[in-house]
């Protein structure tokens, strides 16, 4: 090793050496002797305290699904991208929006270091690339009406910084999603969203308490942008893509759920609305036909609440 990489490796040394999620938790300097009963009620008293620290950056959380959904309304994406753990997360969470939301898989995307292969499999030394994290940021023609969620544990991994950096030269709206104070990834953003949750049962294994904090996360952003996007009505579900006999069941409970008409009526008007839950819901509480029901939707930008005021729908 030369005296260069001597002095690189021994500022990222430091530099890590400060971060909350890579302390040593002293209570569990024994934990290869614990019991098996004891190993899960220690884990599981350390899980129960990430709700805790999710609930103190709330406002943070807030104002980012507000800029998110006011872009989204205009067209935009958003794109989370990380290496690893944060990566996979990111997939995932995107991957469930099609199905449950009704958008394209081109409106939300899920963009992890070293490509589709590192979701099953590490790919070496990703992370450390922020040139990559750049590239793959302007090869998705990011531009100013889309969102780039940058998600790392950390908040300094090199990829997640590239990526951030290229998304704002595009102007575009910027989040960092990370598990310690005043990170590098905090301030590359537009919106910081640092959870706090301290040193793992197991030092540094973040893909446990900072892993949960992130999915809370993601889950919030993905899912209020949704509700502030009409993509509920109460608490139901009403894009839902029938895909399987499953899903076509759930549609059917749902507009039975919110017309409190019988499984019947509403097969025949999910039918009728060509499988739009929406569209059968307004036709059923209005009494108007299908086809006005979606004219009356489109007016309304997908609301239903605002769908059932529309003139074609009383």
């Amino acid at each position: 090793m030369t005296q260069q990489q001597r002095n690189g490796s021994g500022t990222i040394h430091r530099e890590i050496e400060g971060l909350a999620t890579e302390r040593v938790n002293d209570a569990y300097a024994t934990l290869d002797t614990f019991s098996t009963a004891e190993l899960v009620q220690a884990m599981n008293r350390e899980d129960a305290s990430v709700a805790d620290a999710v609930a103190r950056v709330e406002p943070a959380i807030a104002g980012a699904v507000e800029a998110i959904a006011e872009r989204m309304r205009r067209g935009g994406r958003m794109l989370y991208i990380g290496a690893g753990t944060p990566g996979r997360l990111g997939v995932l969470d995107a991957s469930e929006i099609p199905p449950t939301f009704g958008l394209g898989p081109d409106r939300v995307v899920g963009i992890i270091a070293g490509g589709d292969g590192a979701i099953r499999t590490a790919v070496e030394g990703a992370e450390d690339d922020a040139g990559k994290g750049a590239a793959d940021i302007a090869s998705r023609d990011v531009a100013e009406h889309d969102t780039v969620v940058g998600i790392s544990a950390s908040g300094r991994t090199p990829y997640v910084l590239g990526a951030l950096a290229e998304a704002r030269e595009r102007g575009a709206f910027t989040i960092g999603v990370a598990c310690n104070e005043a990170s590098p990834l905090g301030a590359a953003a537009d919106v910081a969203i640092e959870v706090v949750v301290g040193p793992e049962i197991i030092s540094g294994s973040t893909r446990l308490k900072a892993g949960t904090a992130q999915k809370m996360v993601l889950n919030m952003l993905s899912t209020l942008t949704m509700v502030k996007l009409g993509k509920t009505y109460g608490t139901l579900m009403v894009d839902v893509q029938i895909t399987n006999e499953k899903l076509r069941a759930r549609a059917e409970r749902t507009i039975m759920r919110a017309t409190g008409c019988d499984q019947l009526r509403a097969a025949e008007q999910l039918d009728a609305a060509d499988g739009s839950v929406k569209a059968a819901i307004v036709a059923v509480l209005t009494g108007v036909s299908a086809g006005a029901a979606a004219d009356a939707l489109e007016a309304a930008d997908g609301f239903i609440r605002e769908a059932l005021g529309q003139g074609g729908a009383q």
